[in-house]
């Protein structure tokens, strides 16, 4: 495999570039990083995701958000990741273990579509509910249904943590313009000293649920692996959904399943979009 070489997938049109971080001949400065993401200067993505070693697992990934910060894990980003270790031959096994700055996770290739992987399932590890873990700045233990005072309206929250920080919103009717105009507020609010990532919510019956997402470092995104376990997870734990659930979202669907132990099972559909090697003039701009 050339060096520089990337894959670009994307899980429900979550996209992302994924690259080998032992064969680039540049660094992932915050610069670097908004530049490939950069639809215009770049090749355009929802992020990058970075192969790199591990002491604790078989693999290790770095999650690059496309402002240049790293985030410490992605339910559509492990999917994606785990297809191009598959389909690239970094491994023949279907079961594998993936090591994130939010722990490690056990990623299962359940489809294949021509020797390709196309349906995976990822075991997202335990949903934190505990304020200071989050983190949240909360006079409560648990973060649920509390009142965030914005500029120009309030939100009753509820937090969780699944790995990476998520602030869900429970709603009676979802607004896109809602949660463009909303979502950086509650993203950048004090009360998240890391930050977070927004979930609007619509619960639509016991097995299914509506949201919109706004990521940390992203902003609107079309579908997030991490925030619909999120939601999965504060929907089980208020009573208004049972274990087993569909999220819907803009991008498609995710199958969830939360365990009484709060591990978190998740199960999506991710394609391929194009791969290449970065031309020598983008790496000339990269530092190479």
């Amino acid at each position: 495999m050339n060096n520089n070489f990337f894959v670009k997938s994307h899980g429900l049109g979550n996209d992302y570039i994924v690259m080998d971080g032992r064969k680039v001949d540049f660094e992932f400065t915050v610069k670097n990083i908004q530049l490939i993401c950069d639809v215009h200067y770049g090749i355009g993505s929802d992020g990058i995701l970075v192969l790199v070693g591990s002491s604790r697992a078989e693999f290790g990934l770095r999650i690059l958000n496309p402002d240049g910060s790293e985030a410490e894990k992605s339910g559509n980003g492990l999917r994606i990741f785990a297809k191009f270790l598959f389909d690239c031959g970094y491994t023949a096994k279907t079961s594998f273990s993936i090591d994130t700055l939010g722990g490690v996770v056990q990623a299962e290739i359940i489809e294949k579509d021509k020797g390709k992987a196309r349906m995976i399932k990822v075991d997202m590890g335990s949903a934190i509910f505990e304020s200071e873990k989050i983190p949240v700045k909360s006079e409560n233990a648990e973060c649920l249904d509390e009142v965030l005072e914005l500029d120009g309206t309030s939100y009753l929250i509820d937090c969780v943590s699944v790995g990476n920080p998520h602030c869900v919103v429970i709603k009676d009717e979802l607004s896109v313009d809602e949660i463009m105009k909303y979502g950086s507020q509650i993203e950048n609010h004090p009360k998240f000293p890391n930050r977070i990532n927004v979930q609007f919510a619509k619960v639509l019956s016991p097995e299914l649920v509506e949201i919109l997402i706004w990521e940390r470092g992203a902003g609107w995104t079309l579908a997030s692996g991490s925030s619909s376990s999120a939601v999965a997870a504060i929907m089980v734990k208020k009573g208004l959904t049972e274990r087993k659930l569909t999220l819907k979202m803009p991008g498609g669907e995710l199958k969830l399943q939360i365990d009484e132990d709060w591990q978190i099972h998740m199960t999506g559909e991710v394609r391929e979009i194009c791969s290449g090697v970065l031309s020598d003039e983008l790496l000339r701009e990269l530092g190479a």
